[in-house]
């Protein structure tokens, strides 16, 4: 894999993009969760691309893995500025058309953002991961915890393979707005109504991060186009844990909402960067 650097809003952010372009096919955007980048889907993009016949990008947020660093405290809004500025705006640099949102944790939060308030013409559905519409004790418990590992153990020198010199930002500005006490208040309940296209929300029985609450919610909240799966023998990463039944389940839902070759026309402008 080979990672390219684009320009939104004067900042570097880093992707890499496997499969058929704009042009080709429909593109699958992958968001990361909060200690993720590019580097740490692995094979998980190439073998979605492949199982779909769409194009998959997946990027890093500013602050991870090869993108450009970000200031420290983070505010405790990084997800609503990530979902209504940042993705609309990668969206449209990159030419992107019919496209399906697939984001893991806090990366599944911003898809939800995204799609209640600030969609971008051309999506067709969106597919969350372990995400999170509230703040539970478990999420603040189990991410406390890691701030304790973080300290303690050689987790630094493990996450700076992968995020390099933004691995302080990386870990520091997700971990402090998590721990801040004005974030135990957040919560983007109030955009699941406005989704307007279906919904695929996975997420495992063994979540060390959240309870079933997170997906009922998303189930309450949207309603009839909204399906939730509860995953077996799988914990916070069902990509990782039960990567087959996650893989299966989102190609299924693709294939129904935005079938692989449903976006023929030209890219607009030659933007699909070579």
């Amino acid at each position: 894999m080979t990672s390219k650097l684009v320009e939104i809003d004067g900042v570097n952010l880093e992707y890499a993009w496997y499969g058929p372009t704009p042009g080709e096919a429909a593109t699958l955007i992958l968001l990361h969760e909060g200690l993720g980048c590019v580097t740490m889907w692995r094979d998980f993009p190439e073998k979605l691309s492949a199982a779909s016949g769409c194009g998959v990008l997946v990027y890093s947020r500013q602050g991870y893995g090869g993108s450009d660093a970000c200031e420290l405290p983070r505010p405790t809004s990084f997800m609503h500025h990530e979902g209504q500025s940042v993705l609309p705006g990668l969206i449209k640099t990159l030419g992107i058309q019919d496209h399906v949102l697939v984001g893991h944790s806090d990366g599944g939060s911003i898809v939800l953002i995204n799609a209640g308030s600030a969609a971008v013409e051309g999506l067709k559905g969106v597919v969350t991961l372990a995400a999170h519409v509230f703040v539970e004790d478990i999420s603040v418990s189990s991410i406390a915890a890691i701030k304790t590992v973080f300290e303690t153990t050689e987790l630094p020198e493990k996450l700076a393979r992968y995020h390099g010199d933004n691995t302080p930002c990386a870990f520091w500005g997700w971990n402090g707005v998590w721990l801040n006490p004005e974030f135990r208040d957040w919560n983007i309940e109030e955009f699941l109504s406005e989704i307007e296209v279906p919904v695929l929300a996975l997420q495992g029985v063994n979540d060390e991060y959240g309870t079933p609450d997170q997906i009922d919610s998303i189930k309450r909240n949207i309603g009839i186009s909204a399906k939730t799966v509860m995953l077996d023998d799988c914990g916070h990463s069902p990509h990782k844990d039960q990567p087959d039944a996650t893989l299966r389940a989102i190609v299924e839902f693709v294939n129904r909402v935005s079938p692989a070759a449903s976006s023929t026309k030209s890219l607009p402008d030659n933007r699909f960067p070579s």
